[in-house]
């Protein structure tokens, strides 16, 4: 058998039907793989019963670790804490509600040791999803690749391996709001896009609402880009430019003595102008907090429970 270890990382939140059912699978997958393996579960501040299961399945299981935090931290810190804590060899990240097959471990490790340092997933379009979910992902990154300085390809994801090299560079980058999909695009190195249909939920509902998917593009975005400030400039500049042409138009009117009309349209205007100006400040106000809570360096994570030490 080889010496070589792999550590597999699920991030879970509110996953209690779905835990025993992923680790079960990540067994029969591994079992007949010729490496060392761990599996990490990263609790991240759950309400239900998934920490009790976690508990409950790790007396029985000697290669089932899980790592719980103090309260909801998110899924990109949630993956952080994974990297931190998992010792091997590669690192395969994924999620717990079975959409990312673990069927497609086998092909992750087999890429891995042809020489590819990055093996990632792509999400093939699955068409049970409703017509706004598709249309809402792929305007997700297109939008992302726009005003950003990061290329991703549609329907990447968190599901990918990552060699021991690229997880010691990853570790080691400091910062909150992380975003790791536009992390491991910049890191470079060999990578490999590996295609995948995804599995069916096994239980419960998706935890990435529109809301938190807006969130992560604004966090991608304002990650790896100044784009936006200069966007914001662009459209400041053009405004100026444009507000010249009623000089004439104002000289006019006093040469000729005519009465100032128009309240409907400057009213429109001064409102159109008023929340350009707020829309801008708002994208310098992300950047500035971005740098605020930067200079605060809180932890991006807080472990409250691990039976990782007593291994």
């Amino acid at each position: 058998m080889t010496t070589k270890k792999i550590s597999i990382i699920i991030c879970c939140y509110n996953e209690e039907a779905n835990i025993p059912v992923i680790v079960t699978n990540i067994h029969q997958q591994m079992q007949h793989l010729p490496y060392i393996y761990e599996i990490i579960v990263v609790n991240d501040g759950s309400t239900d019963k998934s920490l009790a299961i976690l508990e409950d399945l790790c007396k029985d299981d000697k290669l089932l670790f899980y790592v719980n935090f103090s309260r909801n931290f998110g899924h990109q810190n949630a993956l952080k804490a994974g990297l931190d804590f998992a010792t091997g060899d590669a690192i395969i990240s994924m999620d717990a509600d079975m959409q990312h097959p673990p069927e497609l471990i086998p092909s992750l490790i087999q890429k891995w040791e042809e020489g590819f340092d990055v093996v990632y997933t792509r999400r093939k379009d699955d068409k049970s999803l409703s017509k706004r979910k598709r249309k809402s992902s792929a305007l997700f990154y297109r939008f992302l690749n726009t005003v950003s300085d990061i290329e991703l390809e549609a329907g990447t994801a968190d599901f990918r391996l990552l060699d021991r090299q690229v997880a010691n560079i990853i570790i080691n980058i400091k910062g909150q709001n992380l975003f790791f999909r536009g992390i491991v695009s910049w890191v470079g190195f060999k990578q490999y896009a590996l295609d995948y249909y995804p599995g069916k939920r096994h239980s419960g509902e998706s935890k990435y609402t529109l809301k938190k998917m807006v969130g992560l593009a604004v966090q991608g975005i304002t990650s790896f880009s100044v784009k936006p400030l200069y966007i914001a400039l662009y459209i400041g500049f053009t405004i100026a430019l444009l507000s010249l042409l009623f000089i004439p138009y104002a000289i006019f009117s006093l040469y000729y003595n005519q009465p100032v009309s128009g309240w409907t349209s400057l009213i429109v205007t001064i409102g159109f102008l008023g929340g350009l100006q707020l829309f801008i400040l708002g994208i310098i106000g992300l950047y500035i907090g971005k740098i605020f809570t930067q200079t605060k360096q809180y932890p991006t994570y807080i472990v409250k429970s691990t039976n990782l030490n007593n291994s």
